[in-house]
């Protein structure tokens, strides 16, 4: 949002089937997004080359073509690294820095001094795999590069985010077909809840709070003043709660007692409050804590509305079986209590919905439940009148005519050679960088490296790093019960140096401890996935491994973020 002004995934699905190379850096794709992993896998098939940046070896390492088995936090240090061997090397897309972008003078400063070799000493990575990759980056005709919690949720996550979309400018890897840049969403609606404007400084359609064109429009579709002033993000929430100033609050399909990072705050916390009403689909830990519960029909099956994915594609969910006993759709629960409050709201579907968004967010304007139900899915932006409606006897040709209307919202007409379908909507993003004339340039955000709050020492001489499990999702709370998977269990990764010196077997359980709490009773799973010095927990099975007691509560100033991937700890055998 910060360098291009919209918040989310440059490409589509598509575009990784025809790519040069696509880099995965913090992101385990092939296990937290299976279904962007498998068009991933088709431009494999199709020639794709795959760069892999884990400290993990996970498995989709065995299909990369290189794996860089970075030290956890320590991703700036990486990418500075990298440009410093593009800009030294010439590599750099000097055209389109000079026509598209700003403060490159600055960048280039910033990274001369990550030399591959001092790079080598902090990432543990090679200098000549570092020089590699940078070069076949650089290098490649089209390439696409993604990235995910590995890189945010960190103190200084959002510096790390600057730290890739540098390099995307760099080499000018956005903005066309088949090279962009992805943010990859780690749930089915996480980039519709952003859209929606579920963030304390975002309005719908991702207006900013305190944009006065905004505030004009929102009061007159709405009716009513807007506060001036910006809300809190959960972390500043929290640290609310602790100092007092917030006594009540309200979650909806949420679990962040569970979820959120130093367990045993968040209860304390959430404890402290006068009055917690929870909303939800499952009697989640945070729910048991509830003044209130609310039984929300939040399911794909019970619910009628839309999501929207990663690749900004909105689709419509429909409603197959009635909600049992009293269960509500969400926004019917939202309706009531707000009339009960004095409000006079009477949607009495999505649908309705829906249209007052496409009213208040330009970028959903054009995307009807109508076009939604022939068209399949939409991605944004598309806005009201942009496209010519379409058929499915439209030669290739006209298609591509009928796409290029979205240009000035910064998409990009589709291109005779992609075009297999008749389709609505914006495939890639930014297409204006490339215009002979660019409106409003990206500028580089010159970022330093600066590593984990907490490392390892002599009292806590391990890394704890976490993450999530192909099988079980998030905190469990949809699927630890599903006992038809393999290990429906937690499970400790740690090498085979370290369980050895430890005297624990593979199968046998740990006791894991850091400053802030202590799992006494985790299964070890000796592997080579882990390196010496480093374990892994994921965090789907609270009531028997709560991971969360062991992470730092460390946030990010910028995204309101904690440190989830890294953190100190001993080991001992349970």
């Amino acid at each position: 949002m910060a360098t291009f002004g919209a918040g989310g995934a440059t490409t589509s699905y598509e575009e990784f089937e025809h790519t040069d190379l696509i880099i995965c850096w913090g992101s385990n794709t092939q296990e937290c997004h299976p279904i962007i992993y498998n068009h991933m896998r088709r431009g494999m098939k199709n020639g794709a080359k795959m760069v892999v940046v884990d400290p993990r070896k996970i498995d989709q390492v065995r299909r990369a073509d290189k794996w860089l088995p970075i030290n956890v936090g320590t991703d700036i240090y990486l990418a500075n690294a990298m440009a410093n061997v593009i800009i030294s090397e010439g590599l750099h897309n000097k055209e389109f820095i000079e026509r598209a972008t700003e403060n490159f003078e600055a960048y280039r400063e910033k990274v001369a001094g990550y030399t591959p070799e001092y790079a080598e000493q902090i990432t543990g990575i090679p200098a000549e795999d570092i020089r590699e990759v940078a070069r076949m980056y650089a290098k490649s005709d089209k390439a696409i590069l993604n990235w995910t919690l590995g890189i945010t949720e960190h103190h200084n996550g959002a510096d790390g985010v600057f730290a890739l979309i540098n390099l995307g400018l760099l080499t000018g890897h956005v903005g066309k077909y088949g090279s962009g840049l992805n943010p990859l969403r780690g749930q089915n609606n996480v980039q519709g809840g952003g859209d929606m404007g579920a963030l304390p400084n975002r309005m719908v359609g991702g207006w900013q709070w305190d944009d006065p064109e905004a505030h004009r429009l929102f009061e007159e579709v709405w009716g009513v003043p807007l506060p001036e002033k910006v809300g809190k993000n959960q972390a500043e929430m929290l640290d609310a709660i602790e100092r007092g100033e917030l006594r009540c609050m309200y979650v909806i399909g949420e679990n962040p007692c569970q979820s959120d990072a130093d367990e045993h705050r968040s209860d304390r916390l959430f404890e402290s409050l006068d009055f917690l009403v929870v909303q939800d689909l499952f009697l989640t830990k945070t729910a048991r804590m509830a003044d209130v519960v609310l039984p929300a029909a939040s399911s794909w099956s019970e619910t009628d509305g839309t999501f929207v994915n990663s690749e900004r594609r909105v689709q419509r969910v429909r409603k197959v079986v009635e909600p049992p006993g009293e269960a509500r759709d969400d926004i019917m629960i939202l309706r009531d209590i707000a009339n009960r409050m004095g409000a006079n709201w009477n949607f009495e579907t999505a649908e309705e919905v829906w249209d007052e968004v496409r009213a208040l967010a330009p970028n959903f304007s054009g995307i009807s439940y109508e076009r939604l139900e022939k068209y399949g899915g939409i991605q944004w932006p598309c806005l009201d009148g942009s496209f010519e409606e379409i058929s499915d006897n439209t030669p290739k040709e006209q298609l591509a005519a009928g796409a290029r209307g979205a240009e000035e919202s910064g998409s990009a007409a589709l291109t005779t050679d992609v075009v297999e379908k008749p389709q609505i909507g914006t495939k890639f993003l930014h297409a204006q960088l490339w215009e002979k004339e660019v409106k409003k340039r990206a500028p580089f955000t010159p970022v330093d490296h600066e590593g984990p709050v907490e490392m390892p020492d002599e009292e806590y001489p391990f890394q704890l790093t976490t993450g999530r499990r192909l099988a079980f999702h998030n905190t469990g709370t949809m699927t630890q019960s599903y006992k038809k998977v393999k290990d429906p269990e937690e499970l400790l990764e740690i090498c085979a140096e370290d369980a050895q010196a430890l005297g624990i077997e593979d199968g046998e359980f740990a006791r894991v401890s850091s400053r802030r709490g202590t799992v006494p009773r985790v299964k070890a799973r000796v592997t080579d996935r882990v390196r010496p010095g480093l374990v892994f927990l994921g965090y789907s099975f609270a009531d028997q491994v709560p991971t969360n007691v062991l992470t730092i509560n460390a946030v990010d100033p910028k995204s309101g973020t904690a440190e989830l991937k890294a953190c100190a700890v001993k080991i001992e055998k349970a």
